[in-house]
């Protein structure tokens, strides 16, 4: 027997109690599955195709789904020419990260703008929705957030090789279970628990051999897992109100504007505009617009791919891409790796591909134990 809005309207009063709860409890579920490593990439319900979501039939279809499939080779590629371009353009260029960043954030947020006009088959526009009235507060503060991964990501591979920092960057559960703890008061599960033992003795085993290892390129590639992890439970805060459905056009132009706006008062004291035309010619000019289309195209396919497949997936897809940037960079750079720190680079990423494995089972523990909405509405 189906359940409508107005028999749940007139539902008893501890019915009425309980189904509030367990949907704030859902919703704090979303927070924590997602992980560290979906921060610029935030799950969209109902930002997909219609054909996507349709009757619940296709949501989560995994990799089986064509488009799903493409998006993700689109992804792969896109992450794969930012990096390098990012790489390429502060060690051989010598480019400023700062101008790099802010460069970065204008060319995505002008590339959002388009497709806030003209999709390009990236989602599906929903008419006549009332924006609520903490918008731009909210796009204001996942701005900062991402002005602060793009900053201290970029910092982090101007010191250190692209293998160091991808591989420290892997480590973002550690950050993902500490801010869950700390901020949401969620314990971790046994199994994810002990999930991260290897990831912690990968990280430790790894820096401890870099040849190029620089505290400051640490501490950064740390700091933008931090930033990433905070933005992604915002974001999740943000998505969770069903009231207003946020496409992926909004959040590629209006955090971006933030950031922009933020960050053009900073250059004044951290840029040397005299240094900067002197480097400024049609290469380096080419490249940095390359280079933000690339990043621009890898945060919204990631946006398509995450409403097709479910955040397991995703992360095992993630920590895939994270593991062949760090080998192909090694071949490409040609930088110098030891024993260990090769052992430990892999130690890590089996480390996260355990830890997605681990959150399965908490997760399939937590629903084995809880009465999820679909019960109740079998009871009713």
């Amino acid at each position: 027997m189906s359940v409508g809005p107005d028999a749940l309207i007139n539902s008893p009063p501890l019915l009425a109690t309980r189904s509030r709860l367990i949907s704030m409890s859902s919703i704090k579920t979303n927070l924590l599955e997602e992980g560290a490593d979906e921060l610029l990439v935030p799950q969209y319900g109902g930002a997909v195709p219609k054909d996507s979501l349709a009757g619940n039939k296709m949501k989560n279809v995994g990799l089986q789904h064509p488009r799903a499939l493409c998006f993700l080779v689109l992804w792969y590629i896109f992450s794969g020419i930012t990096l390098f371009l990012n790489k390429y353009i502060l060690t051989y260029q010598k480019a400023d990260p700062h101008v790099l960043c802010g460069m970065q954030m204008l060319i995505t947020m002008l590339c959002g703008l388009i497709q806030m006009r003209y999709p390009l088959g990236t989602y599906k526009q929903k008419l006549g929705q009332r924006r609520p009235d903490n918008f731009m507060k909210s796009m204001f503060i996942v701005g900062l957030l991402q002005l602060g991964t793009i900053m201290f990501g970029l910092v982090a591979i101007y010191f250190v090789a692209v293998s160091f920092a991808e591989t420290v960057k892997s480590s973002a559960p550690l950050f993902t279970v500490l801010i869950a703890w700390f901020v949401l008061g969620e314990r971790t599960g046994a199994f994810v628990f002990f999930s991260l033992i290897p990831v912690m003795l990968g990280l430790a085993l790894c820096s401890s051999n870099e040849l190029s290892f620089s505290m400051i390129g640490f501490i950064c590639a740390l700091t933008t897992n931090l930033c990433e992890c905070v933005q992604s439970v915002v974001s999740k805060s943000l998505l969770s109100n069903k009231a207003y459905i946020y496409n992926p056009a909004e959040l590629q132009f209006y955090p971006n504007l933030a950031a922009v706006l933020l960050q053009l008062p900073t250059w004044y004291f951290l840029v040397d505009f005299d240094k900067m035309y002197r480097q400024l010619d049609s290469n380096l000019l080419t490249a940095i617009i390359l280079d933000g289309v690339s990043f621009h195209g890898q945060t919204i396919t990631a946006y398509v791919l995450m409403s097709y497949v479910n955040p397991v997936t995703y992360s095992v897809a993630n920590t895939t891409k994270r593991a062949c940037l760090i080998w192909l960079s090694v071949l490409l750079f040609g930088n110098p790796v030891t024993l260990w720190s090769g052992i430990g680079t892999a130690v890590v990423i089996a480390g996260v591909l355990l830890y997605s494995k681990a959150r399965e089972v908490d997760a399939r523990r937590r629903e084995q134990f809880s009465i999820t909405q679909e019960k109740m509405n079998i009871i009713r």
